[in-house]
């Protein structure tokens, strides 16, 4: 008589495909290809090669990185709405150069019509946004080491990093080939270079005060260098 044998169950997390396209890990050394092609099969994970390393990004908390994001989020949003000739963007793959694809939580950049340094290519941005910005835990993040570098190498103009565990928010302007720090005036407003008019309450952001936020922001959206910047993007979009 047979007998019957109950096979061992292999947890999924061993098996290891003979056939197909190899997944992305952390630490992984790719080119820009290569790194598009196992992302495209793993539509589920957020991954960034970073000068030829691949970084897969961990899931998401939300009081340390989602919430911070959706507020930083907010105020991009609404100067692009207050300023025509502006992009923003959310989590957007940039193909920076050949060795870096970054995908950055948020981003602001000029629209190429109105002389931006962007270019889009079927929806996807190529080249050096004007504005990055990144939720980072703490100074010893890749956001501040890695990409940090990698960015400015590639005239990323201004960047914005928000050490949530930290509370602090750290906002580079692009000298030269060097980042300087944007200081604060004596209330904590830290006002953009290249978009006139982006002002941000840092320690109202900071306690999620999202009315003094928007606040600080409408001030700045009422300066007449705004406005001038305005008429700027403009007058590029019917030049072409």
């Amino acid at each position: 008589m047979a007998t019957n044998i109950t096979q061992p169950t292999i947890p999924t997390s061993l098996v290891v495909p003979t056939i197909g396209i190899p997944p992305l890990e952390s630490g992984d050394v790719l080119s820009r290809d290569e790194f598009e092609r196992r992302y495209e099969a793993m539509p589920n994970v957020k991954a960034e090669l970073i000068e030829g390393v691949v970084y897969v990004s961990s899931p998401v908390n939300f009081s340390r990185h989602g919430r911070p994001e959706s507020d930083l989020g907010t105020w991009l949003g609404y100067y692009r709405w207050k300023t025509p000739g502006v992009l923003s963007g959310h989590n957007s793959t940039i193909l920076l150069d050949e060795e870096s694809e970054p995908q950055p939580d948020l981003l602001l950049c000029i629209d190429p019509e109105c002389g931006g340094q962007v270019r889009l290519n079927d929806g996807t941005l190529e080249g050096a946004p004007e504005l990055v910005s990144e939720i980072a835990v703490s100074r010893v993040s890749i956001d501040l080491n890695a990409k940090f570098r990698n960015y400015r190498q590639n005239s990323v103009q201004e960047y914005l990093v928000w050490r949530v565990n930290d509370g602090a928010i750290d906002w580079f302007h692009l000298e030269g080939d060097q980042y300087v720090p944007l200081a604060p005036d004596s209330n904590g407003i830290v006002r953009s270079i290249v978009f006139p008019g982006l002002w941000l309450d840092a320690p109202a952001m900071i306690r999620g005060d999202m009315t003094a936020v928007e606040d600080c922001l409408r001030a700045g959206l009422a300066d007449p260098s705004h406005q001038a910047f305005v008429a700027e993007l403009t007058a590029k979009r019917n030049k072409r």
